[in-house]
């Protein structure tokens, strides 16, 4: 169901970006999350035709939106603001959401996006997902940032087969995206759902993604708080097992990358060219 656009106009604040939202227009998740909860996943149905299409370019940008790709510096301050406002409207209309993949593991590093991610993963639940799709498909939220001028514009768009269930339906794992219409940079959102086959042999907490990923109800509740980028965040329970068993034990502890190095005194990673510029400086200065 297709709705009006939903103009959300908030002003994020450099320090702490605090957000001050205007008047809301439409429910809340909590106010209308009881009949929500009610809908069950629709089991039948036939997996549809691949509703996202990314950019031929790079497949992290949306193909309605992306025009080019840009280089690993200039992209990072787009891809914190996509993060920072889909929280914050999220936080707004009172759906849970967490972080998970490896934006969950840039959180177990310093709380940052790594800098060579440019894929934003986020979960919610099934009433979550059924909550946004019936009320917030296609809306338009409009944020004006700190040093942008005339702001920025995301979009919510949920796939129509968010609702078919089945891990065959390939082309659709995806359940929804928030996108920046600037630069066509993304967020992927993937509902857990439950896992009834095997629940129906004993796994009583059992869920899944349509991306096939598995999980048991205690590895995700009760979620955790935090901060990410600068803001409020829900962080899985178990983060450190679901971190090791999707990445390996060595996620968490190397701490050389993809051409970077972490620096534990400044918490941050440092591209190794940088480093090596770095250190030489360093013994210059010494001697």
């Amino acid at each position: 169901m297709r709705l009006s656009l939903r103009l959300l106009c908030i002003t994020l604040l450099c320090a702490g970006i605090a957000a001050s939202p205007s008047t809301k227009i439409g429910p809340d998740f909590r106010s209308a999350g009881i009949n929500i909860a009610k809908i069950s996943s629709n089991k039948g149905g036939s997996p549809g035709p691949k509703y996202f299409h990314e950019s031929s370019f790079n497949n992290h940008y949306d193909g309605r939106f992306g025009s080019e790709e840009m280089l690993e510096e200039k992209s990072l301050p787009y891809l914190r603001a996509l993060i920072q406002t889909y929280l914050v409207t999220m936080k707004d209309l009172g759906v849970a959401t967490w972080i998970m993949h490896g934006t969950l593991l840039g959180w177990w590093w310093n709380q940052k996006i790594m800098p060579w991610d440019a894929d934003i993963d986020v979960q919610v639940t099934e009433p979550g997902i059924h909550f946004l799709a019936q009320y917030y498909n296609m809306t338009e939220h409009h944020f004006d940032l700190p040093g942008i001028p005339g702001g920025r514009t995301y979009v919510l768009d949920v796939n129509p087969n968010y609702n078919v269930s089945s891990t065959n339906d390939y082309d659709n794992v995806i359940d929804a995206r928030w996108i920046d219409k600037t630069s066509g940079l993304y967020i992927d959102i993937t509902a857990v759902r439950p896992d009834d086959k095997r629940r129906e042999k004993g796994e009583t907490g059992a869920l899944i993604c349509k991306d096939s990923h598995q999980y048991q109800e205690e590895d995700l509740f009760p979620l955790r708080d935090s901060l990410f980028e600068g803001v409020p965040v829900k962080i899985p329970f178990a983060f450190v097992k679901l971190l090791t068993d999707e990445y390996g034990k060595n996620s968490i502890t190397g701490t050389r990358y993809n051409g970077y190095t972490f620096n534990e005194e400044a918490q941050l990673w440092i591209r190794d060219d940088v480093n090596d510029k770095l250190t030489k400086a360093q013994q210059y200065q010494r001697s």
